[in-house]
């Protein structure tokens, strides 16, 4: 009897004393939500952060997103438009031809060069958004169409009116409905290794013609070309690839003519 008291006595004993170690015992177990929502949240930020970074380096070195910021190409890009441009275009041997619209960095041929300045970090971060076709390209990128490539004689405006590549009259379709070829007279030979470009509305377009008398001539080195423009990506009613054109079609090289 006295062994079955004492079983009895140490049973009820036992019993409070393991529930309140376990009681203890589960006050330091961690939430499993709390830490499974920590490591959802890095991992987003994480492949956020990629992705970015794969996105900046594709637009870098292939295709690059370009906001159209003014209606000198018009009409065959408007204000708005965001176009694809492909810059393994030139990267493989291949160079710029007449009728190809180009984006170019125009730093000594159409703006000065200037020191940098200002905000370094607002500066990375506009680039970086202008690389996207987020925000509006540095002022020393500028979108036109090759008209000459080196050796070309160039001459405006033949007796129709008309533009003349090697003594050959181009018939320019692409241009804004009302502009004539040019407004200014000239009559320049395309260094080697350059451009002349002009805009398709040109009645509304600083190109070529506007630094005639500037160092340069308003010739673009084909080093400075960033990529040919091949496709439209916005608005989507646009969207597709870039319409060629034959206007160039048949145009002698300049060398031709003294053969």
């Amino acid at each position: 009897m006295d062994t079955e008291a004492q079983h009895t006595e140490r049973d009820r004993s036992s019993g409070p004393e393991d529930g309140a170690e376990e009681g203890a015992r589960s006050t330091h177990v961690p939430d499993p939500s709390a830490a499974g929502t920590s490591v959802s949240w890095g991992r987003t930020v994480f492949l956020g952060m990629l992705c970015t970074v794969a996105l900046l380096l594709f637009s870098a070195f292939v295709l690059q997103p370009f906001l159209i910021p003014s209606g000198s190409m018009q009409p065959t890009l408007r204000v708005g438009d965001r176009v694809l441009v492909n810059k393994l275009a030139y990267r493989f041997g291949s160079e710029p031809r007449r009728g190809d619209v180009v984006v170019f960095d125009g730093t000594g041929s159409f703006v000065r060069e200037t020191e940098a300045g200002g905000d370094p970090v607002g500066a990375l971060l506009r680039g970086a958004a202008a690389s996207l076709g987020l925000a509006e390209p540095a002022g020393s990128d500028f979108v036109k169409r090759v008209v000459g490539v080196g050796g070309d004689r160039v001459v405006c405006c033949d007796e129709r009116g008309r533009l003349e590549v090697n003594g050959a009259p181009v018939t320019e379709e692409y241009l804004h409905p009302g502009d004539r070829p040019s407004e200014v007279a000239f009559d320049i030979v395309v260094p080697d290794d350059r451009l002349w470009v002009m805009g398709d509305h040109r009645s509304n377009s600083r190109d070529s013609r506007d630094h005639l008398g500037e160092p340069g001539g308003g010739m673009v080195p084909v080093e400075r070309v960033i990529g040919r423009v091949d496709w439209l990506g916005w608005p989507l009613g646009r969207l597709g690839s870039l319409e060629g054109t034959d206007a160039f079609t048949g145009i002698r090289p300049a060398d031709a003519d003294h053969g």
